[in-house]
C-alpha cells in the first residue's frame, strides 16, 4: 500500500487544531499521530502547532521552525507535562562523519545538521520560558 500522507484522529477530542489539515511528513510522523491518537495517557496533542523563530547559521537570517508536535500527557504518577517532539532519522541528530562520504555530501549533511541544532537550541530556549520538555524521537523510540 502507497504512503498517504493525511491523518484524520478517531479521538477529536484529544486533538487541538484543525483535524483536517494534518500532513504528515513521514510514515514516522504518521505512525506517531497514531499512537497519541489512540494512547489512554495524552491528553491532548496538535501537530505543527506553531512557529519558533531561529537564526540560521547558513545565512545570518530570520527563519521559523515549526517542530511536529505538542503534547500534553499523563504521567504515571498522576502528574500532567507537556512536551514539544520532534522526529527525526537519528543519523541527523549527529553531526556527520567526515571520510565515510563524499566532500559534496559530507557539505550537505553537515549544512542540514547545523540548521537543524539551531532550530532546536531555539526550541529548548522557548520550553525553557513555558516549563515544557523539548524530545527528539528517533526511529529507536518509535519502532
Amino acid at each position: 500500500m502507497a504512503y498517504k500522507n493525511k491523518f484524520f484522529p478517531q479521538n477529536l477530542s484529544k486533538y487541538e487544531g484543525d483535524p483536517t489539515k494534518i500532513n504528515c511528513r513521514s510514515l514516522w510522523e504518521r505512525k506517531f499521530c497514531k499512537f497519541l491518537d489512540t494512547s489512554k495517557n495524552i491528553i491532548r496533542w496538535s501537530f505543527e502547532p506553531f512557529k519558533i523563530p531561529y537564526i540560521s547559521p547558513v545565512d545570518n537570517q530570520l527563519h521559523h521552525y515549526i517542530p511536529d508536535f505538542i503534547i500534553e500527557k499523563k504521567n504515571k504518577d498522576g502528574t500532567i507535562e507537556t512536551m514539544l517532539v520532534e522526529i527525526k532519522p537519528e543519523k541527523q541528530t549527529k553531526p556527520p562523519e567526515k571520510g565515510k562520504k563524499s566532500k559534496k555530501n559530507f557539505l550537505n549533511e553537515s549544512l542540514t545538521y547545523e540548521i537543524n541544532a539551531q532550530k532546536w537550541r531555539s526550541a529548548q530556549d522557548f520550553c525553557k520560558k513555558h516549563n515544557i520538555k523539548f524530545k527528539i524521537l528517533t526511529e529507536k523510540e518509535i519502532f
